[in-house]
């Protein structure tokens, strides 16, 4: 699999950026924060247009669109890959934003042309888009926040008995904070919420779907690799090079989950 070098890709772009906009959220306390979502587009060009539509800043890196959001960056291709499947079917059934404001966001997506679903029962703080290739994108509203929108979570729906399992699993390998929401169990990262819903069966890996895998970003790859194999996680990539300080490695979670670890070039100068 020809993979991007994302490690320097985002170092790129928080240059070019504003300070302000280009920080993701601050690393917790065993150095992770959510760094990304992989899609591998059936037609890149459809997917830019959406989520430009959908507010995102857009930067070309080696001829490549990087789009950023507060909170997470998406890569559109991989390499000359097309993904097969939409989120729904895989372990993550799919990724949300928080907005401002619903019913306003979403008339401005809609003149834009974007494709937004209704909320479940019409709720008026809740809406959805699901892009051409099947990537669902959950959106929600707090009124509070001040960016128009921004990411807030992934969501992973696995068998019922392995909930209190894969909330325990992310709280150890990734330091991720249990609570509940909604009665529901979740684990928080920085920069993203963990959501867990059951499943009537075990579902597939995200592998090789449109939403291939997502990424957090981690200070010191070497040193978290080690308590990776600590705990008895294998690596699907090795620990490898991009370039001065930056670094990649994937791991797939025990539910099928396939996971990008980066090493920004200079977390010092994200932090």
């Amino acid at each position: 699999m020809k993979t991007t070098v994302f490690a320097a890709l985002l170092f790129a772009t928080a240059l070019a950026a504003s300070p302000a906009a280009a920080q993701p959220a601050p690393f917790n306390d065993v150095g992770v924060t959510m760094g990304h979502w992989h899609i591998v587009s059936k037609d890149v060009e459809v997917n830019k247009k959406l989520f430009l539509g959908m507010g995102a800043k857009m930067f070309m890196v080696g001829g490549n669109p990087l789009m950023m959001f507060p909170g997470v960056y998406i890569n559109l291709n991989l390499g000359t890959e097309k993904g097969e499947g939409g989120s729904p079917g895989s372990v993550v059934n799919h990724v949300g934003f928080i907005v401002n404001n619903v019913q306003e966001q979403v008339a401005k997506w809609k003149a834009a042309g974007v494709p937004v679903l209704p909320g479940t029962n019409n709720r008026p703080d809740q809406a959805f888009v699901v892009t051409p290739d099947g990537v669902r994108v959950e959106i929600l509203e707090d009124k509070s926040q001040a960016a128009p929108i921004q990411h807030e979570h992934v969501h992973f729906v696995v068998p019922e008995a392995a909930i209190p399992e894969i909330q325990a699993w992310y709280g150890k390998i990734f330091g991720a904070k249990a609570s509940v929401r909604n009665n529901n169990p979740v684990a928080d990262v920085p920069g993203t919420q963990l959501r867990f819903n059951k499943a009537a069966s075990a579902l597939v890996t995200t592998k090789g779907r449109v939403l291939d895998h997502i990424g957090f970003d981690v200070v010191d790859l070497q040193a978290f690799i080690k308590k990776l194999e600590a705990n008895g996680v294998k690596l699907d990539r090795p620990y490898t090079q991009q370039g001065p300080g930056a670094a990649l490695a994937f791991i797939t979670d025990p539910w099928g989950t396939y996971i990008e670890l980066n090493q920004r070039p200079n977390p010092a100068y994200i932090n």
